[in-house]
């Protein structure tokens, strides 16, 4: 049977001990609560837990943190870890709700929305593409109209100097064969009315 002194010291030990570790919670927490350098985590798979203004259960609940909710790690206490959540103001959440990593299913949601945007980017630069094309195929086309038209222009050319030199040797022709007429003609005259002075 225990005796009521025993109880007694008893429950002084267990207080004397809680009070121990409520001191060294609170001295890891203020000690903890000095380092400069936040660490990135997200809130572990399929939970939520509750921001609190402290750590323990009897603080007042600022907010509610859920599965794939990023925070900005601030300190480590015992068995309690201070954030700043993206979207809720600084509190404390129990240890062991966080990792380093982001969830299976932030990591999926960022996958598709890669994805989408990759999908979307590859129908513009197909569109464009296409576009290309139809501008390099209408180039082509006129390209070969364009030469067309120019061996056209040149045949036509070299036939209209070929046919605008024929009037030309047929008018010098015409002007040679008249001035040896003439100079026939001149000459005749010249040598009948020499001969009857010339006579002995």
């Amino acid at each position: 049977m225990v005796r009521s002194g025993e109880w007694g010291n008893a429950a002084a030990l267990w207080r004397a001990r809680a009070a121990l570790a409520a001191l060294g919670a609170a001295a890891s927490i203020w000690g903890a609560a000095g380092v400069a350098h936040a660490e990135r985590a997200w809130v572990k798979d399929e939970v939520q837990i509750n921001l609190r203004t402290g750590a323990g259960t009897s603080y007042r609940i600022l907010g509610m943190l859920r599965t794939g909710d990023a925070v900005e790690v601030l300190s480590h206490g015992d068995g309690w870890t201070q954030v700043k959540p993206d979207s809720e103001p600084e509190g404390w959440i129990p240890a062991g709700f966080l990792q380093s990593d982001p969830p299976a299913r932030v990591g999926l949601s960022r996958a598709q929305s890669e994805a989408r945007e990759l999908r979307s980017r590859v129908e513009g630069l197909e569109k464009t593409s296409a576009k290309l094309r139809t501008e390099n195929e209408e180039i082509a086309a006129r390209d070969e109209e364009q030469r067309e038209e120019i061996t056209r222009l040149t045949r036509e050319n070299l036939e209209l100097r070929a046919g605008a030199r024929w009037p030309e040797w047929i008018t010098g022709a015409g002007i040679v064969a008249a001035g040896m007429a003439l100079g026939a003609i001149i000459q005749r005259s010249s040598g009948r009315r020499r001969a009857p002075r010339i006579r002995l």
